[in-house]
This record gives C-alpha cells, sequence and structure tokens, in this order.
C-alpha cells in the first residue's frame, strides 16, 4: 500500500512538473491562479475546517503580501525576496494584534470580526495615496533566482507549485503530530483538551497567524506575477470565495485545498465563457449559476468532495495500521502510599441564585480509590470540574500535595499530575482511537507548530503513539486501535477515554461514571483494572451511580446532596447510613 502511494505520488509530480511544458500557455496561467489560490485556501483549512475559526478576511492577509512587497520594491527599490521577510514579519505582527481582539469572541461573532477587518483593510489600500489608491500600484520588480529573472509564466508556474507544495507538505506534516492532534480537538473538544495541557487560546492564536502567513506568501507571489496590484483582488468578495475553495474541497483535508480552488478556478472560468454564447447576451449570470451549483454541491457533499469520497472508500476497507516501537516516555513517580494528596476546604460554587456545591470538605490520600456518591444533580461532576479548573470557585480552597489549584488555568492542573474522564463521552469522533489516546499524552511531549512543520519530530511523535498504544492494550481495545471513536459503542468510547487519561502519566486520576453503558464482564474488567492502577500508586476519585461497582471498589466514600456533604467513610459505613438510605430511596 505504501509503495503504491508513493508511486502515485511520484507520478503526480511529474504531470505538474511537466504541465507548463505540455499546456498552452492559457490553462498555464490559470494553473497559476489555482496554486495561488490553494496557498490561502490551505489556511483557511487549518483555521476553519479543523480549528473551527471561520474567516471570510483571508484575502486582506493576501493585499498585506502584496501591497507589501510592491510598496518596497517600487518606492525603495528592496530586493523582493527581502520584501517578502518584512511581508511575513508585519503579517504575523497585525494577525497578532487582531487575533488578540476577536479570537475571544465566540460564536457569530468572531466571522462578522473577520468581514469588520477584511473590509477595513481593503478600504485602506484603496485610500492610503503612497498606496496609488484605488488605481494600483506599477512597475513592481521582476523575481530573480541566482540572477535568472522569472518574467515568463511557464518558469514563475514552477516557483508558485513549488511553495503550493512546500505549504501542503508543512500542513500535512503539522496535522499529523502533537500540536496537531491539538488543533483538531479545539473545534468540538476545546474543554477536554485543555484538560490534558493544551492552552487552547495561545493555539488558535498561532493556528490563526499561521493561515495569514500563508496568505501573505501567496500575496507576494501574485504580485511579482503580476507585477501591478490594486485593491479588487482583496476584497471581502474574495475573502468570501477562498471560504468557499476550503469547504467546497474538504474544509478538514490538506488536499481539499487544491481541489477547491481548481474546482470554483475551472468553473467561474467556463461559466464565464459559456453563459454569454449560450444565452446570447453578456452580465454577470455565472454568479448566479456559480452560487446554485454550490448550493447544490453543499447539499450532497457537506463535509467537501474530499470527505464524501473517502467515506466511501473507507466503507470498503476495514480499518487498519501499525505502530512503530518507540523508547518509553519518562513517568513521574510514584507517590508514597497515605500522605495527603487532594484536600478540598469549603469549596463553593453558585450560579447567580443556583448553590451547586456548598461548602463541601473533604482530603483525599495518595494510593486511595475515593468514591464521590450522590443522587442526580447532587453537584458531583461540579465538583470535578472545579478541582480540574473547567469551573473557577466562588470560594474556598482546593489543594494538591500542598499546592493551591483553585486559581490555575486547566492546562496547569494537568502540568501538575491531575487527569480525568468526562461525564458525557468528549472524544474527537472523527479521529481514530489511538489518535485520541495520543492526545491524552500531550503534555509529555514538547515539539511545536514549527519543528512539527519541518518533520523534525518523527522520534518524539513515535513515542507518543506509543505510549498511546501501550494504554490502549492495556484497557483491552488492541482490535478498535484504528477505527474512528465515533463508530464505537458508548461504553467503549468511555473506556477509550480512561486510556486517554492515563496516556498523560497522572498520580490522580478523576472519573466521571466510568461504567454508565458498560455490560456486566466489561464493568468487572475495568474494575480489576483501576485496582492494578491503584497497586502500581495511581489515585482515584471516582463518581459513578452504579452502587454494587462502587461498594466492591473504594476504600472510602463521600456522599454529597444538594451540593453539600451527607456522610463520608468506608463503604459498609456509609451503605448502613440512614441519611444516606433517606437520600437515594426516600427512607424506604
Amino acid at each position: 500500500m505504501r509503495r503504491a502511494r508513493l508511486l502515485v505520488a511520484l507520478a503526480g509530480l511529474a504531470l505538474l512538473a511537466l504541465a507548463p511544458l505540455l499546456l498552452p500557455a492559457y490553462y498555464v496561467t490559470l494553473a497559476n491562479y489555482i496554486g495561488l489560490y490553494s496557498m490561502v485556501a490551505l489556511g483557511l483549512v487549518l483555521l476553519t475546517g479543523v480549528a473551527g475559526q471561520t474567516s471570510f478576511g483571508q484575502a486582506a492577509f493576501v493585499g498585506l503580501g502584496a501591497y507589501t512587497t510592491a510598496f518596497l520594491t517600487t518606492a525603495y527599490g528592496l530586493s523582493p525576496w527581502l520584501a517578502l521577510g518584512v511581508g511575513l514579519l508585519g503579517t504575523a505582527l497585525i494577525a497578532w494584534g487582531i487575533g488578540f481582539i476577536t479570537l475571544r469572541m465566540g460564536g457569530h461573532y468572531f466571522p462578522l470580526a473577520t468581514i469588520a477587518w477584511g473590509i477595513s483593510l481593503f478600504f485602506l489600500f484603496g485610500t492610503v495615496p503612497e498606496l496609488g489608491g484605488f488605481t494600483g500600484l506599477t512597475g513592481i520588480q521582476a523575481l530573480s533566482i541566482f540572477g535568472l529573472p522569472l518574467r515568463d509564466e511557464r518558469v514563475f508556474y514552477l516557483l508558485i507549485w513549488g511553495a503550493a507544495l512546500a505549504s501542503l507538505w508543512a500542513t500535512h506534516n503539522l496535522l499529523d503530530s502533537r500540536a496537531g492532534r491539538a488543533i483538531r480537538a479545539l473545534k468540538t473538544g476545546q474543554a477536554m483538551a485543555e484538560s490534558f495541557g493544551v492552552n487552547a487560546g495561545r493555539l488558535k492564536m498561532v493556528v490563526f497567524i499561521y493561515a495569514a502567513m500563508l496568505a501573505c506568501v501567496s500575496g507576494w507571489l501574485y504580485a511579482h506575477l503580476q507585477r501591478f496590484v490594486n485593491p479588487t483582488p482583496f476584497s471581502i468578495n474574495m475573502g468570501i470565495e477562498y471560504l468557499f475553495m476550503a469547504v467546497l474541497g474538504g474544509a478538514g483535508s490538506v488536499w481539499g485545498a487544491v481541489l477547491g480552488a481548481t474546482l470554483i478556478t475551472v468553473i467561474k472560468q467556463v461559466l464565464q465563457d459559456w453563459l454569454p454564447q449560450l444565452l446570447g447576451r453578456s452580465g454577470q449570470f455565472e454568479v448566479i449559476v456559480f452560487g446554485m451549483l454550490m448550493v447544490i454541491m453543499l447539499q450532497r457533499a457537506r463535509e467537501g468532495i474530499i470527505p464524501f469520497v473517502l467515506a466511501l472508500w473507507r466503507r470498503r476497507q476495514a480499518p487498519g495500521g501499525e505502530v512503530p516501537e518507540g523508547a518509553e516516555l519518562p513517568r513521574r513517580p510514584h507517590l508514597p502510599a497515605g500522605e495527603p494528596l487532594l484536600e478540598v476546604d469549603q469549596a463553593r460554587k453558585t450560579f447567580g441564585g443556583l448553590v451547586a456545591v456548598n461548602d463541601l470538605k473533604f482530603t483525599m490520600q495518595s494510593g486511595e480509590i475515593l468514591g464521590l456518591i450522590g443522587p442526580n444533580g447532587a453537584g458531583k461532576t461540579t465538583m470535578f470540574n472545579l478541582i480540574t479548573g473547567a469551573l473557577p470557585l466562588t470560594s474556598g480552597r482546593i489543594r494538591y500535595r500542598g499546592t493551591p489549584i483553585e486559581k490555575l488555568e486547566p492546562w496547569d492542573i494537568a502540568r501538575l499530575g491531575i487527569g480525568r474522564t468526562f461525564q458525557h463521552v468528549r472524544l474527537i469522533q472523527t479521529m481514530s482511537v489511538l489518535d485520541n489516546v495520543a492526545l491524552g499524552a500531550h503534555l509529555r511531549g514538547r515539539a511545536g507548530v514549527l519543528r512539527a512543520s519541518l518533520a523534525l519530530d518523527t522520534e518524539e511523535e513515535t513515542r507518543l503513539r506509543h505510549e498511546a498504544a501501550r494504554q490502549i492494550r492495556r484497557v483491552g481495545l488492541t482490535e478498535q486501535m484504528f477505527e474512528n471513536s465515533g463508530s464505537l459503542p458508548l461504553g467503549k468510547q468511555r473506556i477509550v477515554e480512561i486510556a486517554r487519561a492515563l496516556a498523560a502519566d497522572p498520580q490522580l486520576l478523576l472519573l466521571d461514571e466510568p461504567a454508565a453503558g458498560l455490560r456486566y464482564l466489561e464493568k468487572q474488567a475495568l474494575a480489576e483494572l483501576l485496582r492494578a492502577l491503584r497497586t502500581e500508586g495511581l489515585s482515584i476519585l471516582l463518581v459513578e451511580h452504579d452502587m454494587d461497582f462502587v461498594m466492591g471498589l473504594t476504600d472510602r466514600l463521600v456522599v454529597m446532596e444538594f451540593g453539600q456533604k451527607l456522610a463520608e467513610g468506608l463503604p459498609a459505613e456509609v451503605q448502613g447510613n440512614p441519611a444516606v438510605i433517606e437520600a437515594y430511596l426516600g427512607g424506604v
């Protein structure tokens, strides 16, 4: 299979390299534009399709790259290659400033903000006299490599597609890495990713700047290809078109950017050529027909063409793969049993007038399994969220190994050695079981976006995936390792969550209803696993409604009702407590 893929890739590269020699000049020009558009759409695949941040303003970043080099080369005679460096730096700074203000916006506010700054930059290009106004700038220097000018479009084609292929390679490497798994989690599992050490706000900013810089390179190439710029190609209409390209090809697929750019460029050109002949008059009829085709296409393949085709292909293929052997990752030292591990002191959480956790106080020792039980709505999951930083305390203190953690961010708490699962399963449904579990080991790696993009993280990535595979085998899901997590039944998805938490190498593991959805034998296997983990020195705080499971597993119990502590003690003591019986059975 790998050999076949390699041969296909080499054949594709050969055809791409020979295209300017075989195609007429018109089609070479079209291919140049497809290459330029592909780079911008690729940034949107990462930003919108993967990270979930919808942007209509990427055309403005293309304009920044084009106008920077146009102004510097015409006004100051600067080398185009130096102008590229200045453009990239300037674009990164401007993207950071815009992102700092707008990326905090949730829901529909961020897309609206991208429209606002996209329009603003467009009119800035047209109103600044030094930039030539709406007339534009002419006389841009021709690019040259080692003294050879690149004036011929056929030669320029090689530069454009060299840049496009380098961008595709770097982005593919990035998505198939530690940082890439974290980026994939931003769209549907941000809170989950933060609980495993991902700083979501910082990562969104990095992705935003990455997409902006790809657009900047495209703009720089466009300016030197045309040797003339004006504001028209950088309008909000073009920003919407770039987004269409990413969505049509497949907003989560690297090659979807190229497919989307190709289809939209070719279809628009064909409609512009044919419709006036068919209708007998000129006009913008292509816009109407193009819009109708887009609606039909997205209705049939909402995730884009490439994901649609891949989904059909996977139905005919059994999932499979292999995990290369890697060195063991460093592990945290085991804690001596019986030491104070977690101290909850008068913890209180209110939502307006509702008191969800009411001055709760308990202490957990290292090396024990402590059950936190109570009727539905007692505040157990809220208490978990307070411990892990997903919710801020209203008042009170929480200490982990003597360190106050109530004011720490979730990713900082994860670094201290606290892992968790969730009441409602939070897996990235489109990722394999292996990749979901590898996300749990995020903090055990160090490679960032740059190293991942340049494929300099191979050794570390091998170790992370080896650790993920080890934990999957440990929980008994070896056969499901390469399946999409969304295809598994609920009970097995909960087991995947446990494997993901174990991949983080925690010293304290918080399990929120881990036995829900499991069959009897599966519950017995889970209980044996948790006992083995305790023997290895792991401390476990457990929320569960299955009392048979809890009573046979835990060392101590804390009972909650209406946010307060109702009882605490050994399982047998709690089981016979009249107040607990009243809370669970109404006094029967």
